[in-house]
Formats: C-alpha cells, structure tokens, sequence
C-alpha cells in the first residue's frame, strides 16, 4: 500500500494501557494497515505504575516498559513530553500544545486517570503531593530528607503504598482513613482489623473513621498541622493524597463525546464512544457506565479494540477486580464476590489472632463453585484460589482445607491446563508450561529455564506481580517430574536457598548485610533477605542485634528488643529458666508493674508477661529488672523462648526425675539462640506430660532409666506433636542430641520456618535421626563446637544496651513529649488492671502511652 493510502491512528496516552494497546497492535499486524502515532503527556515512556514504590529502590529505569524510548516498529512514532489540548471530531484532527494539528482517521484515548484531592483548605500548601507518577515520587523523596512525621490521606490500595514509600523513606507515617477501617472496597470488617494489627506492627498509626478538616501552614507556607474532625490534630512536615482517582476525560468533554454520570467517557461494550471513530481505554473510560480502575481491565479493553479495528468482533464484558497488596512482608489479597453479595452465599471463614492471619472463602449456595474471598496475613493461597473464580472449577468435597496450609492438612489442587493464572496478561497454565517444554511461546523457539523467562516471554507476573508465586512452581514443578534443577532462590537479591545463603556467610566470615550482598547477591535487599541474614548472623556470631549497620535489618520486636502490642506499646518479658523464680525478683517484677503502670500476666510458658510500656521507658524498666538480676527473655525474637517444666520429682509424687533443673540447664544453655522461627521446649518429670513436652519443638519426658527426646512439635495454626528422636537418654547424650537437633535446624531450615514444616520438608524423622543420632553426614562434632561457640559467647541483650549509649539513643519518643497523653489511648479497668481501650484506633510505634492509667 502506498504510504499516502496508509490511514492514521493517533493514540492520546502512554500509560500502561497506551503501551500495552501500541504493543499489541504491533504484534497483530495492525501497523501493516495503520501508521501509529502515539502523544505522551510526561515526559518518560510508559512504565509499572503498578510498581511505582520499587523506584526508591532500583530506580526509574527498572520500571520502564521501553527504556530505549522507542519502538522497533518504524510505523509507530512515540511523542513524549507533548500535550494534547483539543479534539475535532468533526475534522478528525487533535491539537497539541505547540498549535501542531495531527489528523486521524481512528482515535484511541487512553488518558487515564489523575489522583483526587478532596477540596480541603490548604491542600495547595508546600510539601503536599500526590503518589501518582515518578515525579510525584521524585519530590516526595526530596522533601523526606528533611521531614521527621507524614501523613496519607487515604488508607486504600494506593494509599498504603503511598505510606509504605514513605516508611522506607525513614518518615514516621501516619494513615488517615475516612472509612471503618483499611481497603474498605477489597475487605470486609474481620480483615480489615486483621490488616491494622500488621500495619501497626510495621510502625506506622492507622487513623480510621477519620475526616480531614484542613492543612495549617507555618511561616515560610508549609504543611506543617493536620487537622482532623472531632480529633486531635497531627503534626506534620509531609502529606500526601491518595483518595483515589477522577478519570481524565476533559478532553472528551470538550469535544462534545459523552460522558458517564460520574465521569469517565461513555464507551459500549467495543470501547467505542459516541463517536464512530473515537475509543476509549482504560482508567479514562466508563463501560456502559463503570469505570475501572485497575490495569488488567484495561489491558483487555485495548486487546478488544485492536480486535475491532482488525475486523474482529472483540467486546469487553467485565473484569476481573482482583487485588493483592503486600507491604514489608503483609499480604492481603481480595478477588471475586470478597464481601459475598450473591444470593444464597455462603462464607468459610478461619482466623489466627495471634498470628495475624484471616482468611475467608465466599462459595455457591451449594457449596460446588467459589465465588471469592479475603487474605489477609497470608495469602500464599491466590494464585489458585483467583483462577478458581473465573474458571468455574468444581471445589473439593471440603472447601475449608483450601485455605489451610497444604504440608499440614490441607490441600494442594492439581490445576487443569486450560485455567487462567494470570488474569492481567491472559496466561494460562498450558501456556506456561509450553515456554519451558518446548519454546512455542518465545520468539526464537529455544525454552526457558526458570520463571523469569517466563516471565519475560509470556508476561505471567510482568505486571502486578501477584501469580509469581504460582508460575514459578509450575515451572519448579514441570522441571522436577522432568528431573531438571529447580530454582529455589530464596529473593530475587540472593539466587540461593536459605541454607546456602547461612554456608556462604559462615565460610567467609561475613559480619554485614552490605558485604554479603556485594559478595553474593544484587541490588539492596528487601524485607525477605535482610531479616534472614540478621538472623543468620546473629545465629553464628552471637554480636548485639543493634550493633553497626545491622541495625537496620531488624524486625520490629527485634529492633526495640521488645514485643509491639496493637496498641503501639511494647510487653516486656524478664527470662524466667523453667519457671523458678525468688520472691525477691517476683517483688521487684511486681514493684516494676506498679511503677510503670503495667499490665501484668503469667503466661503459658511459665513467666511473667509485663504489658503497656512507652518505648521511651524500656530502659529504665530493663534496668530495674537487670540489677535484681534478671535478663531478656528474649520474646521478641525469632530464638528460643522458654523451657517449660512440671515440678518434677522435687515435689510431685509422681515425678521420676528432676525435670524443673533440667528444665533451667536447658533455658540457659539455648537461651539467645537465634533461629529461622521461633523454638519452645519443655521438660516433664513423668509420663503423665503436665508439661506438654510434646506440643514443643523440643520436649523431654523423663523415664525410670533417663530422657526421652521428643522433635518438631509446635503450636500455630495447625499445632503438631513432637515425635520420639530417641529415648532413655542420658543427661549427657540428650545435650549432645540436642545441640545437633538445633544446629541442623538453624542450618538447613527455611526463612520462618517452623520445625514442623522443616521436618517434612528435608525428609522426615528418619533423615533427622539419621543426621543427629547417627552422625551419618560426620557433622555432628562440628554442629556440638557451634552449639558451644553460641553458648560460651552469650550476653544479656537488655543489660549491653543499657549502657551503651549509642544502642540507647534510638529509644525516644517521637509522637508527643514525655509525660503527656497520646491522644489515640484511653484507659479503662480491667479485672482490677488498667488497660489501654484502643476504641479510638491503634497507635504507632514509638507512640506515647501516659504512665500510671488515664490522664
């Protein structure tokens, strides 16, 4: 065809969508008819907006769909930096800001949508933005250095990122919410509170049911007050808005085009406007009348209209709204009917408090197909349960089981060929397996070799991210049954397994993130590997967790070397070895209560529990417990607990060995012991268990000739017994047992994974046996020397900050001054306590709690 005959496309947006749209055309063959121009009003090419909080991290080039800035195609010319001020549709002309006319013969708008700003007084103040474009995120990581305390406006999707972006920033974040609680459209009520009790745990305060009157302003025109309706103002350096998003069709408006109720242009189920000639896709675009506004919405809306101007008979007829969120290790996932509005409904439910975890499942009245659902804490399940939804798979005959873990009961689905795993890109099973079976699905017809081929080739996971989980074990999957190497990374920073990651940091004497990470790995971490090589590190050096730059590696607890509350406020727990304590220390545990004003409780491992302490008073309590002698119980980290004892054979008649003096020589030998998770052992005089020995991941139960040594029981979700490792031991051969036991472990498990979990995972009973019994790997020498390094360099955690004044600095309050009431925390009395009453909302970390109850 002569270049004069070639007809014109003009395309106004290069968004995710734009891009997406341009790419497709190319790939179809639309360019064989149509020459493309495509205007770009900011001044890069499209990139993951999706991923927009990663650009802190790797930078504006990572997130680039078209780093070079052009297309391979020469019919498809990009204009970037250029804005389009009018439509003609009459004239089939648009006019750029340069007073340039472009004509077309089809017009594609794909605009998108600009963040709200509810008209509040003083949104126009300094150092007030939204989080919408890398500029955006360029301005609000310039005015961070200099900022100390931020708000969100909006506790949404995009909200929490906004607040994430900023915790990372090192800005003490707060989240303000006009709903009941968080992400009020993708959760209901239960995961709402489930999320809170995550996002307070990350040090940020949740606001919720909370209005925004006005900015206040200081001298030089700066935000620095925050008012609220009904509610104490905050103090502020930094906000942000993101309450959501307008879609941009003014240009449709003044073109005379049609336009929703509630904005958005007005397209039909072919995404045409009521114009003949113009399209609209994306955010900018109302489908019959509905905007949406996530991106694989509107990847399928420019597939349909790539088909239609082909000749084909494409109609968009909804999306797939599904959501996943996961902030500093959180994960919250929302898909299908999530709030269980079809009639007959019915919902399945399962929750764990204590460790943050909700799950329900929206299925038919009859109980065969799954309608949707809500993760929150855990959402591992996803990447099956979403794909679920759309392919109408028939459920199990218990339904309940699929949001149990499937190494502990529950079931692990076989998922059929045809069923889509990712709903962004269109990608299903099948053809992931092609890309790694025979190539079919890449350019050059060779197969991939892991996920991220897969990835890159086919575009499962290039998007929101949310099905990397499950394209990568089919890929690990395909290339086992194949028996091919199977990638097992533990992040995309270190290309190694937990346990390779521990051998190589101990073989060359690594003592830093940033050396391990130079030597071994790429890019600068996340909240995956930094905690695992803190705790790797502190399993084989035994230094302070707050000492240099690790520091920073820490979890939360960990990093104030006490337990976050709900309610922002620390529990301090004193190391109490098999329950045994004086009455003088229980008097000065009682006189530390009294004078911090703190809850107290005995808890289930045989200690005292002390709740409701101001970050900036943990000190001073430590101090008083360390000079009556006392020490962490160490609570707060991924280590060992408590040892819990009967009374044994020095009281009980039925006791036939000393378990409350093995119980103590076992507490102080482990005590400090840092591991993947947490690690609880007990010790029972006698066969009738008053202990629970077996409910532990180490438990004793003494015999008329010895110990038997019981493993890899626990608690948690799905509670395990511990089994016989062997039996009628002596003192010595059960410290010997034991000390390989947890060496093996600390070695070879997976990051914050239970004992449980790692028995199955490297071969059960009979391979730990083998190993710590039978000392058939010759490690056990050398497992027993690092069980006596741990022990012969221990130090109480508590007492080495204390007087370092460098550890001490970092305990300073950072919301109101000492002495004065946060506003967030009212106090009531119960059973005879005072109790914080967190009616009004949780506070933060290094939020202020008046001492000694209500002010």
């Amino acid at each position: 065809m002569a270049p004069h005959l070639r007809k014109q496309l003009v395309v106004v947006g290069h968004g995710m969508v734009g891009h997406q749209f341009v790419e497709s055309a190319i790939s179809r063959g639309l360019t064989e008819t149509y020459d493309i121009t495509v205007i770009g009003e900011e001044p890069r090419p499209a990139y993951d907006r999706v991923a927009l909080t990663s650009f802190f991290e790797a930078g504006a080039d990572a997130l680039s769909f078209l780093p070079s800035g052009r297309y391979d195609d020469p019919r498809v010319t990009l204009r970037l930096g250029t804005e389009v001020v009018a439509i003609s549709p009459r004239h089939r002309i648009v006019t750029l800001a340069t007073g340039e006319d472009l004509h077309y013969d089809e017009l594609v708008l794909a605009t998108g949508a600009a963040p709200f700003v509810p008209p509040v007084p003083g949104a126009d103040l300094g150092n007030v933005f939204v989080y919408r474009t890398i500029e955006d995120l360029e301005a609000i990581r310039d005015a961070s250095k200099k900022a100390k305390v931020g708000a969100v406006i909006g506790g949404g999707l995009l909200g929490l990122e906004a607040a994430n972006a900023l915790h990372q920033l090192g800005v003490e974040t707060h989240v303000v919410e006009l709903a009941p609680r968080l992400m009020a459209v993708q959760i209901d009520d239960l995961g709402g509170k489930t999320l809170n009790q995550h996002i307070n745990k990350l040090g940020l305060t949740v606001h919720t049911g909370a209005m925004t009157q006005s900015l206040l302003g200081d001298k030089k025109g700066r935000v620095d007050k925050l008012a609220l309706k009904d509610r104490n103002p905050l103090d502020v350096d930094i906000v942000v808005f993101s309450a959501g998003i307008r879609p941009r069709d003014a240009l449709a408006r003044a073109a005379g085009l049609d336009v929703a109720e509630r904005g958005g242009v007005l397209v039909d189920g072919t995404l045409r406007t009521s114009d003949e000639h113009i399209w609209a896709i994306g955010e900018c675009a109302a489908v019959q009348g509905r905007m949406y506004g996530l991106v694989a919405p509107g990847y399928d809306m420019a597939e349909v209209v790539v088909d239609r101007l082909l000749a084909g008979d494409g109609e968009f007829t909804g999306a797939d709204m599904s959501t996943k969120l996961k902030l500093l290790g959180v994960d919250v996932a929302s898909f299908g009917d999530a709030h269980g509005e079809t009639e007959g409904a019915l919902e399945l439910t399962y929750q764990d408090a204590v460790s943050g975890v909700y799950k329900k499942l929206v299925i038919s009245e009859d109980g065969k197909r799954l309608l949707g659902g809500v993760l929150v804490g855990d959402a591992e399940a996803y990447g099956i349960l979403r794909p679920m939804v759309s392919s109408g798979m028939e459920l199990p005959d218990n339904p309940e089981e699929l949001i149990l873990p499937a190494s502990r009961g529950g079931l692990e689905l076989d998922m059929p060929d045809e069923m889509q795993v990712c709903s962004c890109n269109d990608v299903t099973k099948a053809q992931i397996k092609d890309a790694v079976a025979d190539g079919s699905e890449l350019n050059d017809g060779s197969p991939c070799t892991d996920a991220v081929c897969v990835t890159k080739h086919t575009r499962a996971g290039a998007t929101c991210g949310s099905c990397k989980p499950v394209v990568k074990k089919i890929v690990e999957d395909y290339f086992a049954a194949t028996g091919k190497t199977v990638d097992r990374s533990l992040c995309e920073h270190f290309p190694m397994t937990r346990q390779e990651l521990f051998e190589v940091i101990a073989v060359h004497g690594y003592n830093r993130f940033d050396d391990v990470v130079a030597g071994h790995g790429r890019g600068r971490g996340c909240d995956i590997c930094k905690p695992t090589v803190a705790s790797i590190l502190a399993s084989l050096l035994n230094h302070h967790v707050l000492d240099g730059s690790n520091k920073v590696l820490q979890d939360t607890n960990d990093a104030y070397l006490a337990n976050l509350q709900k309610n922002g406020t620390y529990s301090v727990v004193p190391r109490i070895p098999g329950g045994e304590i004086t009455p003088d220390k229980l008097i000065v545990i009682g006189e530390v209560a009294r004078d911090f004003g703190l809850y107290t409780k005995i808890t289930g491992g045989q200690r005292i529990d002390l709740f409701g302490a101001r970050m900036e008073d943990l000190p001073a309590i430590w101090k008083r417990l360390v000079d009556a002698g006392m020490e962490s119980g160490h609570a707060y980290g991924k280590s060992l607990r408590t040892v819990k004892s009967c009374v044994g054979s020095t009281w009980c008649r039925y006791g036939v060995q000393d378990s409350v003096g093995m119980a103590i020589e076992l507490e102080l030998r482990y005590r400090g012991l840092r591991s993947p998770h947490k690690l609880k052992g007990g010790v029972s005089g006698c066969a009738r268990e008053c202990a629970e020995a077996r409910s532990k991941d180490f438990g004793i139960i003494a015999t008329e000739k010895g110990w038997n040594l019981y493993v890899c029981g626990n608690g948690g979700a799905i509670p395990a017994h511990a089994q016989l490792l062997a039996g009628d031991l002596t003192k010595d051969e059960l410290i010997r047992y034991l000390d390989r036991f947890l060496m093996y472990y600390i070695r070879t498990a997976d990051r914050l994974q239970r004992t449980s979990y790692w028995m199955d995972a490297i071969g059960g009973l009979d391979r730990i046996r083998e190993v710590v019994v039978d000392d058939a790997l010759g490690l056990g020498a050398e497992l027993e020397a690092a069980m006596a390094q741990h022990v012969d360099s221990y130090f109480d955690e508590w007492k080495a900050t204390i007087e370092d004044p460098e550890k001490m600095a970092r305990f300073v309050s950072f919301v109101n001054a000492p002495g004065t009431p946060d506003p967030n925390i009212s106090f009531r009395e119960e059973r005879g306590q005072i109790q914080a009453d967190l009616t009004d909302g949780p506070v933060s970390l290094g939020a202020t709690i008046p001492v000694g109850g209500p002010a």
